[in-house]
């Protein structure tokens, strides 16, 4: 395995031993296959983050901890990464802890362990339940500032939250759809990945209470537990539109939405307005081919660049009056005014 980096900066990044590194880069048996990547996997990350290597500056750790699908937190870590080497005066390093599904005794144990190895700052998407709110208290509680990211745990004690705001996403969801969709009564199919989120319960809540004040023709379908991911949630959608034959349009808070389209295609549905959440890769193409109609999205690269500031402000090297603005302000994105920057596709 051939690579330019010292066994305990391998070790480091990968959140093992020295010795296990050791085993596993010399070939040595005993080593279980998911430790084997895990190492291949620090590897590849430190030879993104190679650029940070000879900069000047105080040396801090990030944790990205995530659940989320695969196609949000690679958008978020190609975010972070492009942020990193600006953010003078400190030199950042991040681990990556990414995951699809994690539940919650699962997310707590891993946010334990952290505490216990130790950083500089954790920047975490997880669910608000008990059991994660537990670990990100114990994490201030030893010291190591909680940045949460895209959804909030604001009972936990976390530092700050940076990104959208979520309420206001959703009622500008209700004010484009009410305005689509017109004076005739409808049906409107909110997906979410999980109600575990308070993010995205924020924005159906939003949304839903719009709805009944200013269109009360307009009637709402909520489906969830999909977590974002094509097969289930396409399951769920089938199932929707099944129960609900009026369904005619879709505020997408959750993702999953190629799934979406495909299940109203194989019930030949007409789906007239398709509003959608963040400019991933599926989501480009479907605004490019025209298959979705609206995507509310925010700034990656800000979000990522004011959680580090934060960071930065908590281990004292930038003063507190550098405080950056943490809420994102949405933007509507449709197929003309689609932004060309790569990061946003990867």
């Amino acid at each position: 395995m051939s690579h330019p980096f010292l066994i305990k900066d391998i070790a480091f990044q990968a959140g093992l031993s020295v010795a296990t590194v050791d085993r596993v880069l010399n070939g040595r048996d005993g080593v279980r296959q998911h430790t084997r990547r895990r190492v291949e996997q620090a590897i590849a990350e430190l030879e993104r983050q190679s650029t940070q290597i000879g900069l000047a500056g105080r040396k801090l750790t990030l944790d990205l901890v995530m659940e989320a699908p695969a196609r949000f937190s690679g958008m978020v870590r190609a975010a972070l990464e492009a942020e990193m080497p600006s953010l003078a005066p400190a030199v950042f390093r991040a681990r990556y802890h990414l995951a699809e599904q994690m539940g919650p005794a699962a997310m707590a144990a891993l946010l334990e362990r952290i505490t216990r190895r130790g950083s500089d700052g954790v920047l975490l998407k997880a669910p608000d339940v008990p059991e994660v709110a537990a670990a990100v208290t114990g994490l201030i509680a030893a010291g190591i500032p909680v940045i949460t990211l895209v959804t909030d745990l604001p009972f936990s004690g976390r530092t700050a939250y940076v990104g959208m705001d979520n309420r206001a996403a959703g009622e500008t969801a209700a004010y484009l759809a009410g305005h689509w969709l017109g004076p005739e009564p409808a049906q409107i199919l909110v997906t979410l990945s999980s109600s575990r989120f308070r993010g995205e319960e924020e924005r159906e809540i939003a949304f839903r209470r719009a709805i009944r004040e200013h269109y009360p023709h307009l009637g709402l379908v909520e489906i969830s537990e999909g977590f974002g991911i094509d097969g289930a949630t396409g399951d769920l959608v089938i199932r929707a539109l099944r129960e609900e034959p009026g369904i005619c349009a879709v505020y997408s808070i959750g993702g999953g939405n190629r799934a979406v389209l495909e299940a109203f295609a194989r019930l030949r549905k007409t789906c007239r307005f398709f509003l959608a959440h963040d400019l991933d890769g599926d989501n480009l193409r479907l605004l490019r081919e025209g298959h979705i109609d609206i995507v509310l999205h925010h700034d990656l690269r800000q979000d990522m660049h004011a959680a580090c500031r934060q960071i930065m402000i908590e281990a004292r090297l930038l003063p507190s009056a550098a405080r950056p603005g943490l809420t994102s302000s949405v933007q509507l994105v449709t197929r003309y005014n689609m932004p060309t920057e790569p990061l946003l596709v990867d």
